[in-house]
């Protein structure tokens, strides 16, 4: 009979330890979809019919504002923008299967807050109303019995019919003859200049573009809808990739850059990103980190196997029915 003291088991137990202890430093560098250090290109997902923030130009170029956010940070850190657009109704799938990395596109974090990683908010923004300059519509009441239109799951959208809809907005949607959707915001200003919508909802920064552009067939009201904060979107748990580029939007701030740029597309006075703002993860995924934890007892299973389980002895034991013990708790707290 081996006693609990012998030091063929001491050996084994320690060998164990120290193999689960490598297989934690593994996981945790290796956690992340792609380790960071290693990054040549960074993908971003966005609307290209979203002006300012990101749209094609008459060069056929993808140009705005965040697109030139994104190539400075880029440039510091020495990776290569990959600029992709998407259709604002996959964005969801597009980012979970690794096609991209953020959503970066004047991106609203409010009544989002739990779907993504997110950086601290950089824009304010509001939800806006446009409508032909003759219209008789010239408050939000005005749209009772009218057709609306906003962009298919946008905070306009969201600002109508979302969780987090106010009353007002709710009883104002309800008045509504119609909410209508489209895909891009080139289809809405169609419509309403054919007539086969009244007003269009939508991002007071690319209604301050698209009216600018248009000259004076259209004006905005001065009542709002809502209010809210873009921010940059990653996957859920992928804290590494974010903070990399949330230090480096504030390097910007701190020398100049992000304002200069923010200038250059007439959003300058719309910038809310401010050193003193802390990500707030409250994404921390916790089934990410039950999972990685349950990988790891697999793994000090298998490493009892090697080293110990060949023999019946404490090493075996202590591991199997500790291991099996946390995996109980872990699935307890990450099932649902």
């Amino acid at each position: 009979m081996k006693t609990f003291t012998s030091s063929k088991t001491i050996k084994r137990m320690l060998l164990v330890l120290l193999v689960c202890s490598l297989i934690t430093g593994t996981l945790t560098a290796c956690g992340s979809k792609k380790k960071q250090s290693g990054i040549t290109t960074f993908t971003v997902g966005f609307d290209a019919e979203f002006p300012p923030y990101g749209y094609k130009d008459d060069n056929g170029e993808y140009v705005g504002f965040d697109l030139s956010l994104a190539q400075e940070v880029c440039k510091r850190n020495g990776w290569e923008l990959v600029k992709q657009p998407i259709d604002w109704d996959s964005k969801d799938m597009e980012l979970s299967s690794g096609t991209i990395d953020c959503i970066w596109n004047g991106f609203t974090m409010n009544g989002r807050e739990s779907d993504y990683t997110w950086t601290t908010p950089y824009i304010d923004n509001s939800q806006v109303v446009i409508v032909k300059s003759g219209s008789s519509i010239n408050k939000l009441a005005d749209l009772s019995g009218k057709v609306v239109v906003v962009q298919a799951d946008s905070s306009a959208l969201a600002a109508f019919t979302g969780e987090d809809a106010t009353e007002d907005n709710l009883a104002l949607a309800k008045s509504f003859a119609s909410l209508q959707q489209v895909g891009d915001y080139n289809a809405a200003f169609m419509n309403l200049e054919s007539g086969s919508v009244d007003a269009i909802c939508m991002d007071m920064g690319v209604a301050k573009y698209e009216l600018e552009a248009r000259g004076g067939q259209f004006r905005m009201l001065s009542e709002q809808v809502s209010k809210e904060q873009y921010g940059i979107g990653f996957k859920p748990g992928n804290t590494e990739l974010r903070d990399i580029v949330q230090e480096t939007l504030f390097d910007m701030l701190a020398d100049g850059t992000f304002e200069n740029i923010a200038k250059d597309w007439g959003l300058e006075e719309s910038i809310c990103l401010s050193a003193d703002n802390k990500v707030n993860d409250i994404t921390a995924d916790k089934k990410t980190s039950g999972l990685m934890i349950l990988q790891l007892i697999r793994c000090c299973r298998q490493a009892c196997k090697w080293y110990a389980c060949y023999s019946y002895d404490i090493c075996s034991y202590t591991c199997f029915f500790t291991s099996s013990w946390y995996a109980s708790y872990v699935y307890k707290n990450i099932k649902g």
